[in-house]
């Protein structure tokens, strides 16, 4: 071991009893572990965050979406997945269909009316975002022919008083391509003379958290019984839904699957669709350095008037370790070395705080939100080395780079002044 990281050992964690060190060290180290903890904290709650949300858009809606213009449907066809199967970047093509709705359940003898969108989605099994997120009924694992069954959001089914297993009327316009239940013209018996009656039944109630726009809105069907009730049977659809394996590339992705349809197609992405939303996590994003500079401020401060008072203290000592011939550059290094010192101690139960805290929090989950302002029920948290080892170089170095200027004022003390003090 090196002379200089010895003494700076002993003038760091000597004990002022058999089993305590100085108290300013002890307060140095749990500032720093304070501060680590509190910067990964914070960089595992704004990703954690944010990957929730963008997870449900794009589980309602796909990382993009092709379309025909004005909403028209189409018919599918083989070629269109051959065709974009050709794109590297894209996983997986699902065809779905949309229909702007009226729901009106009479449960109780009180009749409510509720706008909502029909969406139909092909598979014997949820998808990946609702798997955990249906809390009553199940899904379209074997959809009845004889019969239209929905999936309905927790919000609709409250404002409609519907419970699993309830029956309900589903309002649409008949013969319409686009979907759209009002039509740009229409009069008032064009309207009702094409208005197309179903009664459905809820087949299972769903919970997501993103309420306005999404669970208060979303009415979801099997994609054949849709075709079945509101197409007579015709395999018509409103677009394909696209999932892409990298998202670094997603707009070149989509720019490049709109151009092998051509004239009339379109289409957008998750986040051209959700702008306002993913702008709202960008902000919450954009928060996050200024809480990382404010608290690296803190720490560093900490860490100098730390070794400012070691100075103090260990004044007579410098003094004497100059007397007997240590160099000032040696002086100047025991102090960093003790600046090194605390900063690793700090950083490593900083380290261990934080992930003792989120381990602890995604295990019993104790802190709620409102779901309503924040679309989740928990605080998420997610798990990322890069972060930890981020955060913990970054204190590390801040540390280190301003210590070195009361370790120069410990290396500018003169021997004879300080035995003298």
């Amino acid at each position: 071991m090196k002379p200089e990281f010895f003494i700076a050992r002993r003038f760091a964690f000597k004990p002022r009893s058999s089993s305590r060190p100085t108290f300013i060290v002890f307060m140095s180290v749990t500032g720093i572990a304070l501060g680590t903890a509190a910067l990964i904290l914070t960089l595992s709650i704004v990703k954690g965050f944010s990957s929730q949300i963008e997870s449900k858009l794009v589980g309602f809606s796909s990382h993009f979406q092709i379309r025909q213009a004005k909403g028209a449907l189409f018919m599918p066809l083989p070629a269109d997945t051959v065709r974009l199967s050709t794109i590297d970047n894209i996983d997986i093509v699902i065809p779905f269909l949309e229909k702007n709705i009226v729901l009106q359940s009479g449960k109780d003898d009180t009749e409510r009316v509720k706008p909502a969108m029909l969406k139909g989605i092909a598979g014997e099994s949820p998808p990946a975002f609702l798997e955990e997120s249906i809390i009553e009924g199940t899904w379209f694992d074997e959809p009845e022919p004889s019969s239209l069954e929905v999936l309905v959001g927790k919000p609709l089914a409250e404002s409609l008083n519907l419970s699993t297993g309830s029956r309900l009327l589903v309002i649409s316009a008949s013969g319409d391509s686009s979907g759209n239940l009002i039509q740009a013209g229409d009069d008032i018996l064009s309207l009702l003379s094409s208005l197309d009656l179903e009664l459905a039944t809820v087949r299972g109630i769903y919970e997501t958290g993103l309420n306005e726009g999404f669970d208060d809105y979303m009415v979801l069907a099997d994609l054949g019984a849709m075709q079945q009730f509101f197409n007579r049977g015709r395999p018509l659809i409103s677009g394909y839904e696209v999932l892409v394996d990298d998202l670094e590339e997603l707009q070149e992705t989509a720019l490049q699957a709109i151009g092998l349809f051509g004239y009339p197609f379109y289409g957008y992405t998750v986040y051209e669709r959700y702008a306002n939303l993913f702008e709202w996590l960008k902000l919450q994003q954009n928060i996050t350095p200024l809480l990382i500079i404010t608290i690296t401020v803190v720490a560093v401060f900490n860490i100098i008037s730390t070794l400012l008072v070691l100075i103090i203290e260990k004044t007579r000592e410098i003094g004497m370790l100059s007397a007997l011939g240590l160099p000032p550059g040696k002086i100047s290094r025991v102090f960093l070395s003790q600046a090194f010192l605390i900063a690793l101690v700090g950083i490593a139960l900083g380290n261990a705080l934080a992930f003792g805290f989120s381990a602890f929090e995604l295990h019993f989950q104790l802190i709620t939100l409102p779901r309503k302002t924040y679309f989740i029920e928990h605080v998420p948290i997610q798990l990322d080395v890069l972060d930890y080892l981020t955060v913990s170089c970054l204190v590390a170095l801040l540390t280190m780079v301003f210590a070195f200027v009361p370790a120069r004022i410990a290396a500018s003390l003169k021997p004879g002044t300080a035995l003298l003090t």
